[in-house]
């Protein structure tokens, strides 16, 4: 039977917490794939902003697994009745320095369940609330708000939304190639089964996409690192980014950013090579 939207609002309040360590190599190794020279990573080091989703792995076990590559519907997650999902955005309070080498518990929880009608068919959203806290600590180090996207399968005849224009003037800019190793590696890292972003005949043919799906949280992190190389002191205090537009790996794309006047804040964002809008960031700075 299909669940209805109170079945799925029922899920409302669910929670869970898992438990890990930050343990230096996962660190070491995405500085390899943001292509940052090698450097000893040590013990106490600060983990700087959005890498914690280095951690807290999703260890389903294999028959676990649903055909997109994702655990299968239900669990934590409301088990959702469309077929394809994306991470549509997330907003970062960062209130404590998490270090290499702190033991750190997150504390998720299912904060809303929205249904509406879209231009292509039915959207459900759902909003995760994850609290990271260090060595025991009572209070979170990290309050993060997860945006969960489901929408039905492309249909032959569906129309994109038009496109919005990427703000042209940036003090930073970077080009990015979005590769396949580089997407296996950030899902290797993220222990992200999901196929759109390794399985180009599963993306193409079942999922509808013209290529692989370079990983919101990967582009997310792309406009973070920009900032560390422009501004390697910026302390973050909060950071929220809303992905407008996929990003394919069929050309290369930009992640952009301009200060604010008073230096308390960054607007940065990525771009597509046609200059289309894929991600719109804003960090506040301490």
């Amino acid at each position: 039977m299909t669940p209805t939207t109170d079945d799925l609002r029922a899920w409302i309040g669910r929670s869970e917490t898992v438990h890990d360590t930050i343990h230096p190599t996962p660190v070491a190794a995405l500085t390899a794939t943001l292509d940052h020279p090698a450097a000893d990573v040590a013990m106490g080091s600060v983990l700087p902003p959005l890498w914690h989703w280095l951690y807290f792995l999703p260890l389903h076990r294999q028959s676990d697994i649903g055909a997109d590559g994702h655990a299968k519907r239900g669990g934590f997650l409301p088990p959702v009745p469309l077929p394809r999902r994306m991470w549509a955005g997330s907003q970062f309070e960062f209130r404590t320095p998490i270090r290499v080498g702190d033991a750190v518990a997150r504390t998720s929880t299912i904060d809303d369940v929205t249904t509406k009608e879209g231009r292509t068919g039915a959207l459900v959203f759902v909003k995760v609330r994850h609290e990271v806290r260090c060595n025991g600590a009572a209070e979170p180090a990290l309050v993060e708000f997860h945006d969960i996207v489901y929408r039905g399968a492309q249909q032959l005849g569906d129309v994109a939304p038009p496109p919005q224009a990427a703000p042209t003037a940036a003090s930073w800019r970077r080009q990015i190639v979005p590769d396949d190793v580089l997407l296996f590696r950030y899902s290797a890292l993220t222990f992200n089964g999901h196929r759109i972003h390794y399985d180009r005949r599963y993306v193409t043919q079942v999922e509808g996409y013209p290529g692989l799906i370079v990983h919101g949280p990967l582009i997310a992190t792309l406009l973070l690192d920009l900032l560390r190389r422009e501004m390697p002191a910026a302390d973050v205090a909060s950071f929220r980014f809303k992905a407008v537009r996929p990003t394919f790996d069929l050309h290369p794309f930009h992640v952009q950013g301009e200060p604010s006047a008073d230096g308390k804040s960054v607007r940065l964002w990525a771009s597509d090579h046609e200059g289309w809008l894929t991600m719109d960031a804003t960090v506040a700075l301490r």
